[in-house]
């Protein structure tokens, strides 16, 4: 449907086979020709498009991320087709063996029944290569990764420990307050804490921002290990190679996710008539996260020191702290609430699983169990 018009009109130079790149087109009703193709300005196309040279003996694998009904075309003909949203790979060359080419090259087309596709998940598969005396003398081949940007993890790192650095010299008292062993282990009420409020001082805001931006970088990690994309950019498109633009975006919505559970606890405590737990569970909820996300950080520093050997160990381990961070918190949260009142109380519990279990399950399928 799309072949007939732009044939002679496709021009690549520098022309590379089994690799595909960011020149995506779509189909220009108006000139009948394809059109380099523009995130930015092109919307509401149900195709795009891009030119492709194939080596059949040779593998051609490509990863990408796919909602449901997706289609992928050869020429026109159909190759592929998500049965769920998920994440694929698939080796063009195998397919191009039954398909014959077009001068040579091949229109790669993909296609989604009711939205545009996102493209930007494309990308060419990971493969290790070597030389032949390598080979033969097998002492080591050259593994050929896709860039990761490093560089921004380790500048808000540093970042992070600036804010706490701030914290702690300008505001010791609620540093020790916070952070100190002796006071998360207490059984005091944290109801008149400087955390009650999080917006009712510099230092809480400082807190929060600290802990956002360090689940941020955790969970931007995750992600990345991951091929990027699972629950989070299906919802909120993020482009993939932008890691900076990610911890950014994560960091607003952790930021904004807390100060909303504040408000979100003030109308559930007026709906159940529970006003007088609402600062108590609020500031041991803001405590244990705050206490516990100091070791964030550290996880961050595995992930930069041994993501490149061990890759599926950090994913378990980042995973899993983020795990141990949200259980625990919810678990103090309980524990506190049940010294003043007893949460056997049918009411209360159901309270508590409106307030904390329920968005704990909703938080741990977005970060955590998303792939």
């Amino acid at each position: 449907m799309v072949l007939a018009l732009p044939l002679q009109a496709q021009v690549l130079p520098l022309e590379q086979k089994n690799t595909i790149s960011a020149d995506w087109q779509v189909y220009d009703a108006g000139s009948g020709d394809l059109t380099p193709y523009v995130a930015s300005m092109h919307t509401g196309y149900a195709a795009v498009h891009q030119w492709v040279s194939v080596a059949p003996t040779q593998p051609f694998l490509i990863d990408f991320t796919a909602k449901k009904e997706l289609c992928l075309f050869l020429n026109n003909q159909l190759i592929f087709v998500a049965d769920s949203a998920s994440a694929y790979t698939l080796d063009l060359a195998t397919y191009s063996r039954q398909i014959k080419p077009v001068n040579g090259r091949y229109l790669l087309s993909v296609w989604h029944p009711s939205e545009q596709p996102n493209v930007l998940t494309f990308r060419n598969r990971v493969r290790v290569v070597g030389t032949s005396e390598q080979e033969k003398a097998g002492s080591f081949s050259i593994r050929l990764r896709e860039y990761v940007n490093q560089n921004a993890f380790i500048v808000f790192m540093l970042l992070i420990g600036l804010i706490y650095g701030a914290l702690k010299t300008n505001f010791p008292s609620d540093f020790q307050g916070v952070f100190g062993m002796r006071s998360f282990l207490q059984t005091k009420s944290p109801e008149e804490s400087v955390l009650t409020k999080p917006l009712s001082t510099w230092s809480s805001v400082l807190f929060i921002l600290a802990f956002s931006l360090s689940l941020a970088l955790l969970i931007a990690a995750i992600h990345t290990n991951v091929q990027h994309v699972r629950l989070f950019n299906r919802l909120f498109p993020v482009s993939e190679a932008d890691i900076t633009t990610k911890i950014l975006f994560y960091t607003f919505l952790i930021f904004a996710v807390i100060l909303l559970k504040y408000l979100f606890l003030k109308v559930m405590g007026f709906i159940f008539g529970l006003e007088q737990i609402v600062k108590l569970q609020f500031g041991e909820f803001l405590r244990s996260l705050l206490f516990l996300g100091l070791f964030l950080p550290v996880v961050m520093l595995l992930y930069l020191a041994l993501n490149n050997l061990v890759p599926d160990t950090i994913l378990t381990v980042s995973s899993l702290a983020v795990f141990l961070v949200l259980v625990i918190t919810i678990i103090r949260v309980f524990a506190t609430v049940n010294k003043k009142t007893s949460v056997i109380n049918l009411h209360l519990f159901s309270y508590l699983c409106a307030t904390e279990v329920i968005p704990l399950a909703i938080m741990l399928k977005f970060i955590v169990f998303n792939f």
